[in-house]
Formats: C-alpha cells, structure tokens, sequence
C-alpha cells in the first residue's frame, strides 16, 4: 500500500478521536528549528484569539487487540484492512503536510497492534524524529495507550505539549459493557495519574462515549466532576454513540447530538463558572438532562424572583443565562466605579444576551417579563 492510502485510512480511522486543543503554553528560545507550539491547536476549530487552526491527525495503526464493541478497529473486525505506517514515514508525511502549510501541528493516536508498549515505542520514535531529526517545535498531542508502561508515559511526556487517554466510559462496571479486555482502575485510571505527574506543558484529557454503554447523564457528569478534581485534567471531550456497521453494537441507537450538546454546556459551566454539580442534578429527570437549554433550567430552578442587576451577587450573575463570566466582570467593574446601571442597551453593550437574561432581571426596579413567562 503507497502512502497516500495509508495517510488515507489512518486519518479516516482516527476521526473518532476528538482532539480540540487549544494552544500549548510551553516557550521554544531560538531560531533554529521548525514550528511554534503556542501556534498548535485543533483542526478545522478555533483558539481562543478567533484563529482557526488545524492539526494532522492520524493513528499509527489501526490494528488493535483491544474489543471494543463499537470500534471498527477492533478484534470483533478481524476482515478490516489493516494499515500500519513505519516511524520514518509518517515522520515525512507529517513534515511534508507541516512545511506544505497544510496543518500546524500533530495528533498521534493508534490501535493497539499485538501489546500496549510495542505499539507505544514506535509511535515513540516516530515522535522523536520529527522532534529531534527534523527540529519541529510546534504541537504534539501525544495519545497514551490503555496499559502503556509507566517510563513510556514519562517519555511521551518530556517531548509533548499534551497528553490524554481515553475513559470511554464512566466507571468500570459500564466499561465492561464495552470491553472485556481493558481494566478500568489499572489500564487507565492509573495512568492519568501518572500523566498527572509528568505535568506534560498543555495539561492532559480525556474521551468519553455518550451512549455507548447505557450510562446516565448523571453517571457521566460525576466521572468529569472527579477528573477535573483528582487528575487536573483540562477537559472531558464528550461523544456521541455512532454505530458502526459491522461492528456488535451496530443495530444499536445513535445518540442524538442534543445529548452531547447539553454535556458541554453543563462541562463548561462546572469548569469556567464553578457551579457544583449537585445543582444540575436537582433538575434532572430520571439522572438525565431534560431536553433544552441546561442553563435556563438551572436558572428556572434557582431564581424565585427577578434579581437586582445593580446588587445581585456574582454567584447571582452568573447563574442567569445570557450572562458569562466576562459580562459579570463588566457589570461588577461599572458598579466598583459607583456607576448605576439603569437601562437595557448598557447591559446589551457589554455583551449580556437581553433576551435570554431579562425575565431573570431587574433594573432599577423594573424587570422585563413577568415572573409566571419563566417559571412556568
């Protein structure tokens, strides 16, 4: 197989990894080498300065001994095709498509052909080539395989911007729905920690399969809850269940996409707004999210009435939709210089999203909607 193809199907095969990092902090001092770290990123997204990049984004191999039951790649696909690249190849693809301007950084990921740390040592040196043969210092996103040994972890970790395995699925019991290879505590959790020790310079994450193993919102949102507090872990990314023909989970059902949606709505304000979750489980119905906005549901269950946009609280503030954590900043910076906020188009102006956040405010006195138009 020429590789072309091989740069074909190793990049169709990897899609199921969802990789949106976002710049790495780590500082490269000289000119004498190739690529930026702080200018790697996700493909086809954005960093936060508004600036889409991308990165390539393959497995080594899609041979795997692992039995996921919803992976094409898995050993219940045993007529699957398998491809495998050797490290100097896809060190030259890679440069090839990074001095081509084609991407600005990589993402390696792979099956697991044969054991965890044969597999590990060649994605290894494939790394350490583009490194150290051909000095690129942009973003390397290392993807650390189920049961990989603990100097292959500190290796990875001394030559990456980031680091991150996947947990697939919340907890061991729902994992071994999934697989009856991987054990949970030891081939993944462990690692994390150990990721957590090496401190790679953009952090490490996870993956999860939203609907893959019958799991509940609730069940979800306490295993992201934990990492982010037990494993410093930057974020969960959350993906929805696609089945897969031929593969034993295919006649299942696909999980809607407003599943997943709603996950990064509550992950984000569990991370950027510090709302406990123990507040979103107050307006689940059966440990799941209700369908719509997560936001307006928390705040249906927490308001009693409009509050005073001129003496609510931050915790306050924050908790009304159409209002983050910049806006906040901005009515609590107008109110430090003894300002009074006294008409709609002030709050407009400083970007708070009226028609989300009015039925849940006051100004001066006044609040826009009845209160039976929201808690109704």
């Amino acid at each position: 197989m020429d590789i072309v193809e091989k740069v074909r199907v190793l990049g169709d095969a990897g899609k199921w990894d969802t990789c949106a990092s976002t710049a790495s902090p780590r500082k490269e001092i000289g000119g004498d080498r190739i690529g930026n770290a702080a200018a790697g990123g996700i493909c086809h997204s954005f960093t936060e300065d508004g600036r889409c990049v991308s990165l390539f984004k393959t497995l080594y191999t899609n041979k795997c001994s692992m039995d996921c039951r919803y992976c094409q790649n898995s050993t219940h696909c045993p007529d699957r095709t398998h491809v495998e690249y050797d490290p100097e190849e896809l060190a030259k693809v890679f440069m090839h498509l990074y001095t081509g301007n084609y991407v600005e950084g990589l993402f390696l990921s792979s099956g697991i052909a044969g054991d965890p740390d044969t597999t590990t040592e060649k994605m290894l040196e494939a790394a350490h080539l583009v490194r150290d043969r051909y000095n690129f210092r942009g973003y390397l996103h290392f993807k650390i395989l189920p049961g990989t040994n603990r100097d292959y972890v500190k290796q990875a970790g001394g030559i990456s911007d980031r680091l991150s395995i996947n947990l697939e699925a919340p907890g061991r019991s729902r994992l071994s729905e999934i697989s009856q290879v991987k054990d949970y505590n030891n081939d993944i959790l462990r690692r994390q920690r150990w990721i957590k020790k090496v401190k790679p310079p953009s952090g490490q994450t996870t993956q999860l399969v939203v609907g893959g193993s019958g799991e509940t919102d609730r069940e979800i949102l306490e295993t992201a809850d934990w990492e982010y507090r037990k494993v410093d872990l930057k974020r969960v990314y959350y993906s929805a269940f696609t089945p897969i023909e031929k593969t034993p989970l295919e006649g299942s059902d696909r999980t809607p996409l407003e599943r997943e949606h709603r996950l990064y709505n509550v992950d984000f304000m569990l991370r950027r707004y510090n709302i406990p979750l123990k507040e979103f489980k107050e307006v689940m119905v059966d440990d799941n999210l209700p369908n719509g906005d997560p936001k307006l549901h928390l705040a249906r269950n927490y308001f009693d009435r409009p509050v005073d946009v001129n003496t609510a609280t931050y915790d306050e503030l924050i908790r009304v939709p159409g209002i983050g954590p910049r806006s906040v900043q901005r009515i609590m910076d107008i109110r430090g210089r003894k300002a009074v906020i006294s008409k709609r188009s002030q709050l407009k102006s400083i970007g708070v999203v009226l028609k989300r956040a009015e039925p849940f405010l006051s100004i001066s006195g006044h609040s826009q909607k009845r209160m039976i138009e929201w808690v109704t």
